[in-house]
Protein backbone atom coordinates (compact mmCIF):
# COMPACT_ATOMS: atom_id res chain seq x y z
CA UNK A 1 0.00 0.00 0.00
CA UNK A 2 2.97 2.55 0.95
CA UNK A 3 4.44 1.73 -2.57
CA UNK A 4 1.31 3.01 -4.27
CA UNK A 5 0.31 5.39 -2.32
CA UNK A 6 4.44 6.84 -2.90
CA UNK A 7 3.63 6.50 -6.84
CA UNK A 8 0.41 8.17 -6.44
CA UNK A 9 2.32 11.20 -4.67
CA UNK A 10 4.68 11.46 -7.57
CA UNK A 11 2.19 10.96 -10.14
CA UNK A 12 2.94 13.63 -13.21
CA UNK A 13 0.69 16.53 -13.80
CA UNK A 14 -1.11 14.55 -16.82
CA UNK A 15 -2.09 11.45 -14.66
CA UNK A 16 -3.88 14.02 -11.91
CA UNK A 17 -7.26 13.38 -13.15
CA UNK A 18 -6.69 9.71 -12.48
CA UNK A 19 -5.96 10.21 -8.79
CA UNK A 20 -7.85 10.19 -5.89
CA UNK A 21 -9.19 13.30 -4.54
CA UNK A 22 -8.36 11.73 -1.19
CA UNK A 23 -7.12 8.72 -0.28
CA UNK A 24 -5.89 8.18 3.73
CA UNK A 25 -4.10 4.86 5.46
CA UNK A 26 -4.91 4.11 9.07
CA UNK A 27 -4.85 7.98 9.72
CA UNK A 28 -4.38 8.44 13.28
CA UNK A 29 -4.73 11.58 15.93
CA UNK A 30 -3.78 11.50 19.45
CA UNK A 31 -3.96 14.01 21.83
CA UNK A 32 -2.16 12.89 25.03
CA UNK A 33 -4.45 9.79 26.01
CA UNK A 34 -7.34 10.84 24.00
CA UNK A 35 -7.91 9.09 20.26
CA UNK A 36 -9.43 11.29 18.33
CA UNK A 37 -9.00 9.45 15.27
CA UNK A 38 -8.05 6.37 15.22
CA UNK A 39 -6.72 4.33 11.71
CA UNK A 40 -9.06 6.14 9.03
CA UNK A 41 -8.53 4.27 5.71
CA UNK A 42 -10.97 5.78 2.98
CA UNK A 43 -10.75 6.93 -0.83
CA UNK A 44 -12.74 9.24 -2.07
CA UNK A 45 -12.45 9.61 -6.31
CA UNK A 46 -12.74 12.86 -7.84
CA UNK A 47 -16.59 14.34 -9.22
CA UNK A 48 -17.85 12.55 -6.17
CA UNK A 49 -19.99 13.76 -3.29
CA UNK A 50 -18.85 12.13 0.17
CA UNK A 51 -20.84 12.23 3.29
CA UNK A 52 -18.30 12.16 6.48
CA UNK A 53 -20.93 11.50 9.48
CA UNK A 54 -20.82 11.02 12.55
CA UNK A 55 -22.09 12.36 16.64
CA UNK A 56 -20.73 15.43 18.44
CA UNK A 57 -16.57 14.02 19.06
CA UNK A 58 -16.67 11.13 17.01
CA UNK A 59 -13.48 12.61 15.43
CA UNK A 60 -14.69 14.52 11.83
CA UNK A 61 -13.36 17.78 12.80
CA UNK A 62 -10.49 16.45 13.34
CA UNK A 63 -9.78 14.19 10.13
CA UNK A 64 -10.88 17.82 7.90
CA UNK A 65 -8.14 19.20 9.98
CA UNK A 66 -5.50 16.72 9.02
CA UNK A 67 -6.42 16.77 5.30
CA UNK A 68 -6.10 20.26 5.19
CA UNK A 69 -2.71 20.11 6.58
CA UNK A 70 -3.78 22.15 9.92
CA UNK A 71 -2.82 19.34 12.43
CA UNK A 72 -0.30 16.88 11.87
CA UNK A 73 -1.37 13.27 12.21
CA UNK A 74 0.40 10.97 14.65
CA UNK A 75 0.56 7.86 12.97
CA UNK A 76 -0.81 7.07 9.21
CA UNK A 77 -0.78 8.33 6.02
CA UNK A 78 -2.66 10.62 3.63
CA UNK A 79 -2.92 12.56 0.10
CA UNK A 80 -4.81 14.64 -1.35
CA UNK A 81 -5.27 15.68 -4.86
CA UNK A 82 -2.12 13.47 -5.12
CA UNK A 83 0.34 14.78 -3.18
CA UNK A 84 1.19 14.54 0.62
CA UNK A 85 -1.14 16.71 2.94
CA UNK A 86 0.28 19.46 4.09
CA UNK A 87 1.31 20.59 0.65
CA UNK A 88 1.24 24.18 0.44
CA UNK A 89 0.28 23.85 -3.48
CA UNK A 90 -2.25 21.65 -3.21
CA UNK A 91 -3.86 23.75 -0.53
CA UNK A 92 -4.56 26.54 -3.30
CA UNK A 93 -6.23 23.96 -4.87
CA UNK A 94 -8.42 23.41 -2.14
CA UNK A 95 -11.90 25.75 -0.77
CA UNK A 96 -12.95 25.05 2.63
CA UNK A 97 -16.22 26.17 4.18
CA UNK A 98 -15.51 26.06 8.46
CA UNK A 99 -18.79 25.30 10.41
CA UNK A 100 -18.00 28.73 12.54
CA UNK A 101 -16.75 31.86 11.08
CA UNK A 102 -17.13 35.45 11.66
CA UNK A 103 -16.17 38.34 8.91
CA UNK A 104 -15.72 41.53 9.90
CA UNK A 105 -18.97 43.71 9.78
CA UNK A 106 -17.58 46.58 8.12
CA UNK A 107 -16.50 44.82 5.17
CA UNK A 108 -18.30 44.25 2.17
CA UNK A 109 -19.55 41.19 0.32
CA UNK A 110 -17.06 42.01 -2.39
CA UNK A 111 -14.26 43.00 -0.28
CA UNK A 112 -13.99 39.83 2.19
CA UNK A 113 -13.44 37.90 -0.98
CA UNK A 114 -11.77 40.56 -2.16
CA UNK A 115 -9.13 39.21 0.98
CA UNK A 116 -9.66 35.67 0.53
CA UNK A 117 -8.92 35.74 -2.91
CA UNK A 118 -5.44 37.83 -1.77
CA UNK A 119 -5.12 34.71 0.56
CA UNK A 120 -5.32 32.24 -2.07
CA UNK A 121 -3.46 33.71 -3.47
CA UNK A 122 -5.05 34.37 -7.47
CA UNK A 123 -3.77 36.55 -9.53
CA UNK A 124 -5.35 40.04 -9.34
CA UNK A 125 -6.00 39.88 -12.90
CA UNK A 126 -8.87 36.90 -12.14
CA UNK A 127 -10.12 38.74 -8.67
CA UNK A 128 -13.00 40.64 -10.45
CA UNK A 129 -14.41 37.75 -12.61
CA UNK A 130 -13.64 35.62 -9.73
CA UNK A 131 -15.78 37.31 -6.80
CA UNK A 132 -18.81 38.29 -9.19
CA UNK A 133 -19.19 34.48 -10.44
CA UNK A 134 -18.91 33.21 -6.43
CA UNK A 135 -21.75 36.15 -5.47
CA UNK A 136 -23.79 35.29 -8.31
CA UNK A 137 -23.76 31.35 -7.59
CA UNK A 138 -24.62 32.04 -4.10
CA UNK A 139 -27.94 34.52 -4.82
CA UNK A 140 -25.45 37.73 -3.32
CA UNK A 141 -24.81 39.23 -6.61
CA UNK A 142 -27.28 42.35 -5.51
CA UNK A 143 -25.75 42.51 -1.84
CA UNK A 144 -22.33 42.66 -3.30
CA UNK A 145 -21.72 46.12 -1.72
CA UNK A 146 -23.37 45.84 1.21
CA UNK A 147 -21.62 45.54 4.69
CA UNK A 148 -21.83 42.10 6.32
CA UNK A 149 -23.06 43.31 9.33
CA UNK A 150 -26.59 44.60 7.92
CA UNK A 151 -26.25 40.19 6.59
CA UNK A 152 -28.90 37.62 8.23
CA UNK A 153 -27.09 34.19 9.64
CA UNK A 154 -28.07 32.57 6.51
CA UNK A 155 -26.49 35.35 4.12
CA UNK A 156 -22.96 34.99 5.82
CA UNK A 157 -23.42 31.82 5.28
CA UNK A 158 -23.93 31.55 1.56
CA UNK A 159 -21.11 34.45 1.83
CA UNK A 160 -18.73 31.52 3.10
CA UNK A 161 -19.69 29.28 0.61
CA UNK A 162 -19.06 31.65 -1.97
CA UNK A 163 -15.65 32.12 -0.52
CA UNK A 164 -14.68 28.95 -0.32
CA UNK A 165 -15.90 28.41 -4.21
CA UNK A 166 -13.20 31.04 -5.08
CA UNK A 167 -10.45 29.49 -8.06
CA UNK A 168 -12.67 27.03 -9.03
CA UNK A 169 -10.91 24.50 -6.70
CA UNK A 170 -10.57 20.96 -6.94
CA UNK A 171 -11.80 19.64 -3.87
CA UNK A 172 -14.01 21.84 -1.15
CA UNK A 173 -14.41 20.57 2.13
CA UNK A 174 -17.89 22.31 3.37
CA UNK A 175 -18.98 21.72 6.86
CA UNK A 176 -22.36 22.22 8.27
CA UNK A 177 -22.82 24.43 4.77
CA UNK A 178 -26.97 24.42 5.11
CA UNK A 179 -27.16 24.63 8.99
CA UNK A 180 -28.29 28.27 8.91
CA UNK A 181 -30.38 28.17 5.40
CA UNK A 182 -33.90 27.95 5.06
CA UNK A 183 -35.25 25.62 2.33
CA UNK A 184 -34.42 27.32 -0.16
CA UNK A 185 -30.66 28.30 0.47
CA UNK A 186 -30.50 24.58 1.23
CA UNK A 187 -31.86 24.10 -2.47
CA UNK A 188 -29.59 26.17 -3.62
CA UNK A 189 -26.38 24.95 -1.94
CA UNK A 190 -27.39 21.47 -3.18
CA UNK A 191 -27.30 22.24 -6.66
CA UNK A 192 -23.89 24.12 -6.22
CA UNK A 193 -22.52 20.96 -4.49
CA UNK A 194 -24.31 18.93 -7.55
CA UNK A 195 -22.27 21.40 -10.06
CA UNK A 196 -19.41 21.19 -8.36
CA UNK A 197 -19.12 17.54 -8.63
CA UNK A 198 -20.48 17.61 -12.58
CA UNK A 199 -17.33 19.32 -13.06
CA UNK A 200 -14.99 16.89 -11.52
CA UNK A 201 -14.51 18.66 -8.03
CA UNK A 202 -14.86 16.64 -5.09
CA UNK A 203 -16.95 17.41 -2.36
CA UNK A 204 -16.37 16.46 1.50
CA UNK A 205 -19.60 17.06 3.08
CA UNK A 206 -19.93 16.64 7.09
CA UNK A 207 -23.27 17.50 8.10
CA UNK A 208 -25.81 17.04 10.98
CA UNK A 209 -29.12 17.04 8.58
CA UNK A 210 -29.50 13.68 7.34
CA UNK A 211 -32.11 14.21 4.64
CA UNK A 212 -29.50 16.96 2.89
CA UNK A 213 -26.86 14.22 3.02
CA UNK A 214 -29.03 11.55 1.40
CA UNK A 215 -30.44 14.00 -1.35
CA UNK A 216 -26.45 14.66 -2.53
CA UNK A 217 -24.28 12.55 -1.54
CA UNK A 218 -22.61 9.30 -4.06
CA UNK A 219 -20.52 7.91 -0.98
CA UNK A 220 -21.19 7.83 2.97
CA UNK A 221 -18.81 7.18 6.08
CA UNK A 222 -20.00 6.76 9.23
CA UNK A 223 -17.41 7.54 11.77
CA UNK A 224 -17.69 6.86 15.49
CA UNK A 225 -15.06 6.86 18.56
CA UNK A 226 -12.53 7.59 15.95
CA UNK A 227 -13.16 5.09 13.69
CA UNK A 228 -15.46 4.21 10.83
CA UNK A 229 -17.97 1.85 11.55
CA UNK A 230 -19.78 2.16 8.08
CA UNK A 231 -19.26 3.12 4.74
CA UNK A 232 -20.71 2.57 1.61
CA UNK A 233 -23.07 3.94 -1.27
CA UNK A 234 -26.74 5.28 0.12
CA UNK A 235 -28.67 2.00 -1.55
CA UNK A 236 -25.71 -0.59 -0.34
CA UNK A 237 -26.00 1.47 3.53
CA UNK A 238 -30.12 1.57 2.95
CA UNK A 239 -30.56 -1.66 1.93
CA UNK A 240 -32.50 -2.95 5.03
CA UNK A 241 -36.15 -2.82 5.31
CA UNK A 242 -38.79 -1.53 7.69
CA UNK A 243 -42.48 -2.23 8.19
CA UNK A 244 -45.35 0.56 9.86
CA UNK A 245 -48.08 -1.17 11.77
CA UNK A 246 -51.23 1.12 13.06
CA UNK A 247 -52.65 -0.89 15.65
CA UNK A 248 -55.14 -0.28 18.88
CA UNK A 249 -55.05 -2.08 21.95
CA UNK A 250 -52.07 -3.24 22.81
CA UNK A 251 -50.64 -1.76 26.39
CA UNK A 252 -46.94 -1.88 27.16
CA UNK A 253 -46.66 -5.69 28.38
CA UNK A 254 -48.36 -7.03 25.01
CA UNK A 255 -45.91 -4.34 22.64
CA UNK A 256 -43.02 -6.26 25.09
CA UNK A 257 -43.78 -9.12 23.92
CA UNK A 258 -42.98 -8.44 20.61
CA UNK A 259 -39.02 -8.05 20.52
CA UNK A 260 -39.07 -10.93 18.31
CA UNK A 261 -39.66 -9.13 15.47
CA UNK A 262 -36.21 -6.97 16.01
CA UNK A 263 -36.17 -3.00 17.08
CA UNK A 264 -39.04 -1.02 17.33
CA UNK A 265 -39.96 2.57 17.34
CA UNK A 266 -43.07 2.85 19.59
CA UNK A 267 -45.01 6.06 18.94
CA UNK A 268 -48.26 4.72 20.86
CA UNK A 269 -50.80 3.44 17.99
CA UNK A 270 -48.09 3.16 15.57
CA UNK A 271 -45.52 0.84 15.74
CA UNK A 272 -42.20 0.66 13.45
CA UNK A 273 -40.22 -2.16 12.90
CA UNK A 274 -37.08 -1.47 11.37
CA UNK A 275 -35.46 -4.58 10.86
CA UNK A 276 -38.41 -6.44 9.63
CA UNK A 277 -38.15 -8.64 6.48
CA UNK A 278 -41.26 -8.83 4.13
CA UNK A 279 -41.90 -12.55 5.26
CA UNK A 280 -42.45 -11.87 8.53
CA UNK A 281 -45.17 -9.31 8.31
CA UNK A 282 -47.77 -12.09 8.12
CA UNK A 283 -46.13 -13.48 11.81
CA UNK A 284 -45.97 -10.01 13.73
CA UNK A 285 -50.26 -9.27 12.39
CA UNK A 286 -51.34 -12.69 13.87
CA UNK A 287 -49.07 -12.05 16.82
CA UNK A 288 -50.30 -8.47 17.38
CA UNK A 289 -54.30 -10.24 16.77
CA UNK A 290 -53.32 -12.75 19.29
CA UNK A 291 -52.58 -10.06 22.05
CA UNK A 292 -55.91 -8.65 21.08
CA UNK A 293 -54.62 -5.68 18.98
CA UNK A 294 -56.82 -4.48 16.14
CA UNK A 295 -54.83 -3.88 13.34
CA UNK A 296 -55.60 -0.74 10.42
CA UNK A 297 -52.14 -0.36 8.41
CA UNK A 298 -49.35 -2.22 7.81
CA UNK A 299 -47.11 -0.16 5.49
CA UNK A 300 -43.61 -0.77 4.37
CA UNK A 301 -41.41 2.13 5.38
CA UNK A 302 -38.39 2.79 3.40
CA UNK A 303 -35.23 2.97 5.90
CA UNK A 304 -33.71 6.63 5.85
CA UNK A 305 -30.34 7.53 6.47
CA UNK A 306 -31.43 9.00 9.80
CA UNK A 307 -32.46 5.32 10.60
CA UNK A 308 -29.64 3.51 9.52
CA UNK A 309 -27.27 5.98 11.34
CA UNK A 310 -29.06 5.72 14.64
CA UNK A 311 -29.00 1.93 14.65
CA UNK A 312 -25.19 1.84 13.42
CA UNK A 313 -24.89 4.07 16.31
CA UNK A 314 -26.75 2.25 18.55
CA UNK A 315 -24.83 -1.19 17.04
CA UNK A 316 -21.59 0.38 17.94
CA UNK A 317 -22.27 0.79 22.32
Amino acid sequence: MAGLAEETAAAPQGAAASTPAIHTVELTKRFGSTVALAGLSMTVPRGEVFGFLGPNGAGKTTAVKLLLGLLAPTAGEAWVLGQRIGDLGTRRRIGYLPELFRYQSWLTAREVLAVHCELAPLPRSQWKDAIHGALEIVGLDERADDRVGTFSKGMQQRLGLGAALLGQPDLVFLDEPTSALDPVGRHDVRQVIRDLSSRGAAVFLNSHLLSEVEQVCDRVAVVDHGRVIASGTMNQLLSGSAVRVRVLDLDQAAKAKLTGFGPVDDEGDQLTFTELTPDRVPELVAQMVALGGRVYEVAPRHQTLEDRFLQLLHEDH
